[in-house]
């Protein structure tokens, strides 16, 4: 199976959303990466409920939801009801990471783990069979536009080799810094999910730069 694109919807233009949803729509893209901040956990703020509910409406690919806020679990359902597909937590800010995933999965939707630059994927170890989504953060959570982190290449190994020896099946995502050039090499290390911000939303063209990222890595 080919590799997902997932344009990372706060790299839209607010004042047209439902034209770059339509864009998304319309294009190769496989997801739409929605980032949830909530101005503890990281130092941003994003958007909440309504946003998501109104981009449901137009959007017709499953809303990948990435949490980056404190006590995802109390607000599982909330974000099942307005659209998510794929709900991602940190591990950083989940203390009851297993009984938060089984929730995740008892709404009816994938459950993933995202984990910050300075965590290693050996403390998923426990868990990985209860993951449908790894999360590798290649920047620090909060902005866009940052650099990629390159050690970021040694952890997608990691990961693939824990998911190989658990014998288990699960997507493993890339979100920070993805572009035209590191693309190739992180499918070939064994990503499979990319999150496309800057990239796509600064392009002179995003359906096209969308293609690109999703042309076959030989």
């Amino acid at each position: 199976m080919s590799h997902l694109i997932a344009p990372s919807v706060l790299s839209a233009d607010f004042n047209n959303l439902e034209r770059d949803a339509e864009m998304i729509n319309n294009s190769e893209a496989d997801w739409f990466h929605v980032d949830v901040m909530d101005g503890v956990f990281v130092p941003n703020i994003s958007f909440g409920f309504p946003v998501i509910k109104a981009l449901n409406k137009v959007a017709k690919k499953p809303l990948d939801v990435h949490l980056m806020i404190v006590r995802p679990e109390e607000y599982v359902t909330q974000f099942r009801d307005v659209g998510a597909s794929v709900l991602t937590v940190h591990y950083e800010a989940s203390p009851h990471l297993h009984r938060t995933l089984q929730a995740i999965k008892a709404a009816g939707m994938q459950a993933g783990v995202a984990i910050n630059p300075h965590t290693p994927v050996a403390l998923l170890e426990d868990l990985i069979s209860d993951i449908d989504l790894v999360t590798i953060m290649s920047v620090n959570p909060g902005f866009g536009g940052q650099k990629f982190i390159e050690n970021t290449y040694k952890k997608i190994t990691d990961l693939v080799a824990l998911k190989n020896k658990a014998k288990t099946d699960l997507h493993i995502e890339i979100d920070g810094g993805v572009n035209l050039d590191n693309y190739p090499e992180l499918v070939k290390a064994g990503a499979n999910v990319l999150v496309a911000g800057n990239t796509v939303f600064s392009s002179n063209n995003p359906t096209n730069t969308i293609a690109d990222l999703k042309k076959t890595v030989g």
